[in-house]
């Protein structure tokens, strides 16, 4: 689930405790006896910045530049709600300078920095302080087990009630992709502060795309002829919820929640009433449940991407943050308008 802490195996622990032991520690400060993956590469005199899931990524490679040596922890192609980090990712988390996090998403994060013990690393929780969405349990988690679920997320939404579980997905929203990106910024800046002109002047370059992209997505979404949509999983409230549109979920926050039979019957109900034409699904997880919502109703599919890992033809390609959002604006904008 979404935000249960999973428990991090005693191998990681162990492995990670003789790699402490053996004088693991800040890539740059050259403590470390053991080069890291990106130091091996031929990165020893960048700043180490170990970061979760793509964008958090995406958003240091842009605002580091050629300064810093970024490793991606979740790999590509892989669905992240239910990874976990092995042994080699214990190490990059040990040895990085900069940890980057978005929040939320990752349950395994803060066990994982207590364990991998660094402590002249900073660490970035890149939507801390950003006002926070709760998702509706909409029968995907009531009661106790949705309350555990949201004590175990640590972060609550201002006024939202119990029951509810926060949304992770704040990078969705380009304006507040642009404050993650601030946070990541002054993160840099406190590890390498030679160099905080350098990574305002790239995070201040970024913003501006970032900005763009958002005029963009608030025109053409504005002009459209109607304004729900129907995904595969709840990722897409703040994108909704910045551009007047509304999101019809099939599934909850997490992607193997499954919907009852009554909640499919709703959502095809909706579909049929509301002449929906395109049942939205993603590609890093089964389609399954669009498949079945468009055979019953004539729909068809397009994907929408909630950006938490590229698939590895999109990485192959070059695809980035911006060119997927732009490919998410087309899709949105053709089946918000036929």
């Amino acid at each position: 689930m979404l935000f249960r802490k999973p428990s991090i195996p005693g191998v990681l622990l162990t492995g990670c405790l003789a790699l402490v032991l053996s004088g693991c520690g800040s890539g740059k400060s050259g403590s470390s006896t053991s080069p890291s993956p990106a130091e091996q590469a031929g990165g020893a005199d960048k700043l180490q910045v170990a970061a979760t899931i793509y964008p958090m990524a995406e958003f240091a490679r842009q605002v580091g530049g050629d300064l810093v040596e970024v490793t991606p922890l979740v790999p590509t192609g892989v669905e992240p709600h239910d990874w976990e980090p092995s042994a080699k990712h214990m190490a990059a988390i040990s040895s990085a300078d900069v940890f980057v996090y978005n929040g939320i998403v990752e349950s395994w994060a803060e066990q994982a920095l207590s364990s991998a013990t660094n402590s002249e690393r900073v660490v970035v929780e890149a939507s801390k302080g950003l006002a926070k969405l709760a998702s509706e349990d909409d029968g995907h988690g009531h009661g106790e087990e949705a309350h555990g679920q949201e004590e175990e997320a640590h972060h609550e939404a201002e006024g939202e009630g119990h029951g509810n579980l926060v949304d992770p997905h704040v990078w969705l929203d380009p304006l507040l992709a642009q404050q993650e990106v601030r946070a990541i910024m002054a993160g840099l800046q406190q590890a390498d502060p030679d160099h905080k002109d350098q990574y305002k002047q790239n995070a201040d370059a970024y913003i501006a795309k970032l900005d763009e992209l958002h005029k963009q997505m608030s025109s053409e979404l504005a002009a459209s002829k109607r304004k729900d949509f129907i995904t595969s999983h709840a990722a897409f409230a703040y994108l909704a919820d910045q551009y007047g549109l509304e999101q019809v979920p099939i599934s909850g926050l997490s992607p193997d929640q499954e919907p009852s039979p009554e909640q499919m019957a709703d959502v095809i109900k909706f579909v049929r009433e509301n002449g929906v034409t395109t049942i939205f699904f993603e590609a890093l997880i089964d389609s399954k449940l669009a498949d079945t919502i468009a055979a019953e109703t004539g729909a068809g599919t397009d994907v929408l991407n909630p950006l938490e890992g590229l698939t590895k033809e999109q990485a192959a390609a070059g695809e980035d943050y911006i060119s997927v959002m732009k490919s998410n604006l087309q899709a949105l904008v053709k089946a918000l308008n036929s």
